[in-house]
């Protein structure tokens, strides 16, 4: 058992996810390299493919924007939607976006769009922060037309295992690094949702000034532990210090911190195809 789930923790509410992402719009593009990084290998894919069949392009929690932008460049792209959780950043990405790029704040485990009605869905490290990924999945496969093209990054457990060593050590017994879904876990799903996807993993390793610059990452993102069970106070500066001084030290000056990377990419086949028929 990995340090990450040695603890068991309560899926914090979508409300409380929405809120901290809200909270976090005017720092997260700053932040983002993890989020640019993994969002950018799915363009570079998408660029070395065969074009689109047509133009409906789905960015499924788009957070600030960034990404449905880039989607918007597309030679093939007709119609650009952004969806996300939060209000905030829904409201962040229209404010800082061209006009024609449609904005919708819903919830991806109930997308309220028709079936068949994308030709892209793209989704870029989100499906790490639902309750039930596979829902998403299989909302994501209702919506795409035949031929239609799904890709999704998204982190799996061992990702800030450093990190989760540190506290650990620094503060037993209490958990300050999000839940994450096994690799054995995220194939399961895709193998039940999307018949023949093809799934890529990678551990990327970033490197940071210190474990306090780590954190202020995490927080400029929102993406800061987001459990019903974290502690309702605020953590002392002295058990700050401890996870510091038991973070592990990089070969040279500074830390570097682990991401365990997974990329899953699907193309939906023909309608008749039976493989699409929900058991």
């Amino acid at each position: 058992m990995s340090v990450l789930s040695a603890v068991v923790s309560c899926p914090a509410s979508k409300a409380d996810i929405s809120r901290e992402f809200g909270k976090a719009r005017v720092t997260y593009e700053g932040a983002s390299r993890l989020q640019r990084l993994m969002g950018n290998t799915m363009l570079e894919r998408l660029g070395r493919q065969t074009p689109l069949k047509g133009g409906q392009i789905l960015d499924l929690g788009c957070g600030t924007g960034w990404f449905s932008r880039e989607l918007a460049n597309l030679e093939a792209s007709e119609c650009v939607t952004g969806m996300d959780l939060s209000l905030g950043m829904i409201e962040h990405a229209e404010a800082h976006s061209p006009p024609d790029i449609a904005w919708v704040v819903a919830d991806a485990e109930a997308i309220p769009l028709p079936d068949q009605s994308c030709d892209l869905v793209f989704s870029n490290l989100m499906i790490q922060w639902c309750a039930t990924p596979s829902q998403v999945l299989r909302e994501c496969r209702r919506v795409l037309r035949p031929g239609g093209k799904l890709m999704v990054s998204t982190l799996l457990d061992g990702t800030l295992r450093e990190l989760a060593q540190a506290w650990q050590r620094a503060d037993p017994g209490q958990r300050h690094i999000n839940r994450f879904e096994s690799e054995a876990t995220l194939r399961r799903s895709a193998s039940q949702e999307l018949p023949d996807a093809d799934i890529e993993t990678r551990t990327l390793r970033l490197p940071y000034e210190s474990p306090l610059t780590l954190a202020s990452e995490l927080k400029q993102l929102g993406a800061g532990y987001k459990s019903a069970d974290r502690r309702s106070t605020v953590t002392s500066p002295g058990r700050f210090r401890a996870m510091c001084q038991y973070y592990p030290a990089g070969p040279e000056e500074g830390v570097f911190a682990s991401y365990e990377a997974a990329w899953v990419y699907w193309t939906c086949p023909d309608a008749n195809d039976d493989t699409l028929i929900d058991k």
